[in-house]
């Protein structure tokens, strides 16, 4: 009997199939992603060189910077509201559809309000908003698409998603910075959001092809019912721990708000809801065994498992500061370097500004992707090392670590006076999308696989909100180094402020992979794909 259920099962292995209507959301995907990376790869270059930003020619790299990373921190905090609606309302094809209408409308604005502060940054803050919020649907969708029949296929697929979205994100690199030189930032910011229309309309074509997991109807065992019981919960002889250090967690947050509000809204809100979520969830584990006595096991484990995936995502925010920095510092580093214009090999008539050199990103993502699963995770499973997703996810982190120590070592020489080749910029690239490969490709998969079923929305929404928070210490960084007990520090180093931070990055994303490793020794891998 045992011998004919094995036989069945591998037979349907065998015989799964790629759902049809995953061509639909890759496309939708890419066209969005060419969009995205379109605006969001000339953003800085364009507000350094426009009069939008109210600043001293020399403060304005660093304004430039801060308004980057703060719309970085937007796109990555909109997924808790997009997973909220989604979960709770109304589904994540009509959540995603509808959220991808303001979206173009942010595009909108963008295009026609070059000049005009105002309607700029309202259309920073709809893309933002439609960006953000469809981020956690649209790859969880690709999730939805897959059961147990044919989960095995759901890797190849984010595989190729991840592909895919590096495709896009190839072409946007490349060709927006030239628009932006020869026909000016209203063509630049407009051939973006038509792209993002017409990925609009391709997901709108597959609507009647798609599974469709309804909304989650109230769950009187859903997360934070189970959370609050735990931490309300009162066991005779014992106090309450987990309510203490979850109520100093509120007063830090109500703290750092009333300090930090006035002076900078953004970091001020992030640390307040971190404290929260930080302080909350160890207070709640501290406590949880005390819900078994309202919620069912399955609603108290399932808790257990969302609060260790989080400690994950904390874990990688220190890439995020590593990674989204390739689009603000790395530009400006690229401004002081001299095109290699006598080189036969470069590609002069076609690579006319630092920001391009972006374009390398997509491009090794694309060839990266299957040179490791065809050539270097077989070699290393021939050698006995089990290539698991949290193995890649920490040395990830480590590459990107080593990335920059390149780029510091490159600003060294900048700094020294010497004319320093573009061309130099292609190593730290590939060191970082390697490391890039290895966490946040890796990173869409593991997420969704370990969420249980009434939580992958919120999963998704906490994985992308580990990028705001990533950006977040690149913003609480560059306000430090405005300090001027913190600035003759760097001073009293030797070295140049861009190199010191360079310097204290790499160490920010070596730290974070050896906690990383030792953390992942003990995480309990879950399994949460769908029954067919």
């Amino acid at each position: 009997m045992s011998t004919t259920i094995e036989a069945t099962a591998a037979a349907a292995t065998t015989e799964a199939r790629i759902p049809r209507q995953i061509p639909y959301i890759i496309g939708n995907e890419a066209g969005e992603r060419f969009g995205f990376y379109g605006m969001r790869n000339i953003l800085t270059p364009f507000l350094i060189g426009s009069l939008l930003l109210y600043a001293p020619e020399a403060e304005r790299a660093g304004v430039a910077k801060d308004v980057f990373h703060t719309f970085v921190i937007g796109v990555y905090f909109f997924p808790l509201l997009g997973g909220w609606l989604s979960d709770r309302f109304f589904g994540k094809y009509r959540t995603t559809l509808w959220l991808s209408l303001v979206y173009c409308l942010g595009f909108v604005c963008l295009a026609l309000s070059t000049g005009n502060r105002t309607g700029f940054y309202a259309g920073l803050f709809l893309i933002a908003l439609g960006s953000g919020g469809i981020k956690p649907l649209v790859s969880a969708f690709v999730g939805d698409q897959f059961d147990q029949s044919n989960k095995h296929l759901a890797k190849v697929v984010y595989d190729a998603f991840y592909w895919t979205i590096n495709f896009g994100s190839f072409f946007a690199s490349l060709l927006m910075p030239i628009f932006l030189r020869s026909h000016g930032p209203a063509v630049a910011f407009g051939i973006p959001g038509a792209l993002m229309f017409i990925a609009t309309l391709v997901l709108w074509l597959g609507r009647r092809k798609y599974v469709m997991v309804p909304p989650s109807p109230p769950d009187p065992h859903s997360f934070l019912r189970v959370a609050r019981t735990a931490l309300l919960a009162r066991t005779p002889g014992q106090g309450r721990p987990g309510l203490v250090v979850a109520g100093l967690g509120g007063v830090l947050a109500l703290l750092s708000l009333a300090w930090l509000v006035r002076t900078d809204f953004v970091i001020a809100v992030l640390l307040a809801l971190g404290l929260l979520i930080a302080f909350g969830g160890l207070g709640t584990s501290l406590q949880l065994e005390r819900a078994r006595a309202v919620h069912p096991p399955a609603a108290v484990d399932g808790v257990r498992a969302v609060l260790r995936i989080l400690i994950v995502f904390a874990l990688v925010t220190p890439f995020w500061s590593l990674f989204d920095q390739k689009a603000s510092t790395w530009v400006i580093q690229g401004a002081a370097m001299r095109m290699p214009e006598e080189a036969w090999w470069w590609p002069g008539w076609l690579v006319k500004s630092p920001a391009q050199m972006q374009a390398l990103n997509p491009v090794l993502v694309m060839l990266l992707i299957p040179f490791n699963n065809l050539v270097l995770y077989p070699a290393l499973r021939r050698l006995g090392i089990e290539v698991t997703a949290l193995r890649r996810m920490g040395v990830g982190l480590a590459f990107s670590g080593l990335a920059w120590i390149v780029a510091a070592l490159i600003q060294l020489q900048i700094d020294g006076g010497d004319a320093v080749s573009l061309a130099w910029q292609v190593a730290p690239y590939a060191l970082l999308t390697f490391g890039e490969v290895l966490v946040s490709a890796t990173g869409l998969e593991f997420a969704y696989s370990q969420a249980p079923p009434s939580m992958k929305g919120a999963i998704m929404s906490f994985w992308l909100l580990s990028v705001s928070y990533g950006n977040l210490w690149v913003l609480v960084t560059n306000a430090a180094v405005r300090n001027d007990a913190v600035t003759a520090q760097i001073a009293a180093s030797g070295m140049g402020e861009t190199a010191f931070l360079m310097f204290f990055f790499a160490g920010f994303a070596f730290a974070a992979a050896l906690a990383f490793g030792l953390y992942a020794r003990h995480y309990p891998v879950q399994d949460y794909y769908r029954s067919a």
